[in-house]
């Protein structure tokens, strides 16, 4: 026990190398070690999963490999090692974030996605950081090498947008895994420089597609994020999408997530950047095991990389792969490290590849020959001289081949300014009024609450008398969508009752734990399926992971509402990064609602303001451009905006714009600024007959009473929206002047 072992995650640090006894190490890791590997997982309370650990860890020669899957390895880390050297020569001066100092990422990648199809899996969403993922790309997802040469060329897009540097661009590739012999599809989720931003949409996308398959235990479809060292431990989202993953709503069930771990965020060595010893112990809260690994052993990458498919795989929980490596360059190509790091870097200096390591090695080892070596290598730089040649003939960048969610089909035949009717029978809205008004079947046996008694008899009485308030008219737009066979998904914080207590789309048993009734799944024996979920206490990662799942399907309402409108101010990175940009930078549209709500209603600044004039200022908008007047016009607007802000003041029109979401030929996000004190005022009530078959979202509202009647008296004409409007009226009432002044309600406040 007291042979040394040189700890690889403290090798650097300082420039001091640390040399550390057998039983420290164990002490600090809290579990096995073997080889070059280091597992935490002692922290884990179930003796069967720590059993589970031990055995894949401490059985002699289980670490043995064949010659086959030797040479396996060093083709793999030779097209790894030969992209970045390729991508060196050809553009010297380009900044490409390599994977020099970590290129066994890519055979890791690889092992994980091999062993993983052949447990099952079919398809893999994955996120990360700018380093590497143009390595990634071409040698993980097999995208053709010509396209990504193309991004180096500047070129115009033939696309629309502004386009992105190409370390933030996604992908989506169908493909034959050759290993397992089965087909594998594969996603990487474009993201902006905010470098964990994109942790909960993978999860939220991942989620949907496991939704829509029907894969309820997560064996089809999985996630893996990639992560650096100091953005890990660094980056409030991490924790945040760490808490979903068993939650029962968001839950994947079990993301692998890999750490390049550098040792060293940017300039700044860990000493500075954490405060625990481990980049990765942010896992230890949700019980995911930690392999430790040293990069510079293939073999133990390996192995570590097979472990955790499988821990996945059998227990559907996340599990972390910590790769120890280094940085060979600066945080860029161009970056000089020696003037913050000199010693470290001197080291690594002197420190050959790990390519050269693991072919000197089986070289030694009599398993290849100098010559197997050198020709896989030329083998792989031809492939990539050709296809350079082919990307030399390209005259513009397409976007869309960077797409990592199309939509098949959802395009294909429909006008593109022309919208479906909003609309719906006056017998669909009674039937859903009904269900979503009426205790649940088994009422003798369900004891629900005599608050809720009440307020469904209030509602009741208001479908006879062919009236809605905000609450009905939400309840009626989810329910038309599901009879159309449209999935409803409406999550965040305190949802499911609603944070001012008028939704109640969740009832509970009063005597009897976790007993509930949803009406609005039970309106018809076909509709779509209807997702009400409470979030955790979280608005980055929640609006992340519902921006993802919005990205999955076209065909789906997904509504994602703060507890209070400003509580956005907390989800702002996905705000400016995803929904208002997106379009723009990656070509993706979403369909995603801001449910956020909004109004001085004497609660103080904290709880009043969504921040309207935000979303306003961050809209697409050409002051100088005006859409030609036509029958088109309205979805014009729709179609050239990055988003729709609304604030309705009517439960008709909210009920229409809903409906708009999943009518329109397009998708684009809708920032929707919903009341509170509406919610129960008694004019804030809508007829059938703005609901019924002819009728649609109105933009405007124009006076309606006795000015209108007489507008040759009018005096003054008043603009407003949202609750602001009862508020005028009293007031204008209260002075008799209902004759001289017009009120106009402005419902969608920004749509060019």
């Amino acid at each position: 026990m007291d042979r040394v072992f040189k700890l690889p995650s403290t090798t650097f640090i300082g420039g001091k190398e640390k040399s550390l006894p057998l039983r420290e190490i164990l002490k600090r890791l809290e579990g096995a070690y073997c080889g070059h590997i280091g597992v935490e997982f002692m922290f884990i309370n179930s003796l069967e999963q720590c059993n589970w650990i031990r055995q894949k860890m401490e059985t002699p020669g289980i670490m043995e490999m064949n010659n086959d899957d030797k040479r396996l390895i060093l083709a793999r880390l030779t097209r790894a090692t030969g992209f970045e050297a390729f991508l060196a020569r050809k553009w010297s001066s380009e900044k490409r974030f390599g994977l020099e100092g970590c290129e066994i990422l890519i055979p890791a990648m690889k092992q994980v996605i091999d062993k993983s199809t052949e447990l099952g899996v079919e398809s893999i969403v994955m996120g990360m950081p700018h380093r590497g993922r143009l390595n990634v790309l071409a040698n993980v997802c097999r995208k053709p090498l010509n396209q990504i040469f193309t991004q180096f060329a500047a070129l115009e897009a033939a696309d629309d947008g502004s386009g992105d540097v190409k370390y933030h661009l996604g992908t989506y590739i169908e493909r034959l895994n050759r290993v397992t012999n089965k087909n594998i599809r594969l996603a990487v989720v474009a993201n902006p420089s905010h470098l964990e931003a994109a942790d909960p949409v993978v999860q939220g996308k991942t989620r949907a597609e496991q939704f829509y398959r029907g894969d309820g235990e997560g064996k089809k479809v999985m996630s893996i994020l990639l992560h650096g060292d100091a953005a890990f431990c660094g980056q409030g989202v991490v924790f945040e999408t760490m808490h979903l993953s068993d939650l029962p709503d968001y839950t994947t069930h079990g993301t692998i997530h890999i750490v390049v771990n550098n040792q060293i965020g940017f300039t700044t060595d860990p000493r500075h950047s954490r405060s625990s010893p481990y980049c990765t112990d942010v896992a230890r809260v949700v019980n995911a095991p930690i392999f430790h690994v040293n990069s510079d052993d293939p073999e133990a990458v390996m192995h570590v990389c097979k472990i955790a498919a499988e821990w996945r795989s059998t227990f559907h929980k996340d599990v972390v792969i910590d790769l120890v490596c280094y940085r060979r360059n600066g945080h860029n190509e161009i970056d000089e490290p020696m003037f913050t790091q000199p010693l470290m870097y001197r080291k690594i200096r002197a420190t050959p590849p790990g390519l050269d390591i693991y072919a000197n090695k089986l070289i030694a080892e009599g398993v290849v020959s100098q010559e197997e070596v050198k020709d896989v290598k030329d083998k792989y730089e031809k492939i990539c001289e050709e296809a350079y040649v082919n990307a030399r003939q390209e005259t513009h960048i397409k976007y869309k081949d960077w797409l990592d969610s199309p939509w098949s089909g959802f395009f294909e035949g429909k006008d593109p300014l022309k919208a479906s009717p909003t609309g719906i029978k006056e017998d669909t809205l009674v039937h859903i009024g009904k269900k979503f008004s009426s205790p649940p079947p088994n009422a003798a046996e369900f004891v629900i609450h005599k608050g809720i008694e009440r307020i469904l008899k209030a509602r009741m009485e208001m479908i006879e008398s062919r009236q809605v308030d905000w609450a009905l008219g939400e309840a009626m737009a989810f329910g038309s969508l599901l009879k159309e066979g449209i999935h409803v998904r409406l999550s965040g914080q305190d949802v499911e009752r609603g944070t001012f207590s008028h939704r109640h789309h969740v009832l509970h048993h009063q005597t009897v734990d976790k007993a509930t009734y949803r009406p609005l799944c039970y309106l018809y024996p076909d509709q779509a399926p209807y997702t009400v979920c409470n979030s955790s206490l979280s608005e980055f990662g929640v609006l992340g992971f519902e921006l993802g799942y919005s990205m999955t399907n076209p065909n789906a309402l997904v509504c994602w509402e703060a507890q209070f409108g400003d509580f956005n101010n907390t989800a702002q990175c996905i705000i400016d990064q995803f929904i208002s940009s997106g379009q723009a930078k990656w070509v993706r549209q979403s369909g995603l609602v801001m449910l956020q709500p909004h109004g001085l209603e004497g609660m103080g600044p904290e709880h009043s303001s969504a921040r309207l004039e935000r979303f306003l200022q961050m809209s697409a908008d050409d002051p100088d451009y005006f859409p030609p007047e036509s029958e088109e016009f309205a979805v014009r607007q729709l179609h050239d905006i990055n988003w729709i802000v609304a604030n309705c003041s009517t439960p008709a029109n909210y009920f229409h714009i809903l409906r708009r979401q999943i009518a329109l030929p397009f998708r684009k996000p809708l920032i929707m600024m919903t009341p509170k004190s509406l919610l129960r005022h008694p004019e804030a009530r809508s007829s059938f007959d703005l609901m019924t078959e002819d009728t649609s979202f109105l933009r405007i509202i124009p006076e309606e009473g006795i000015a209108a009647q007489n507008p040759g008296n009018v005096k003054r004409v008043l603009f407003c929206s949202g609750k602001v409007y009862y508020d005028l009226k009293k007031a204008r009432g209260e002075r008799g002047l209902d004759d001289k002044i017009a009120i106009s309600r402005v419902e969608q406040v920004r749509d060019i």
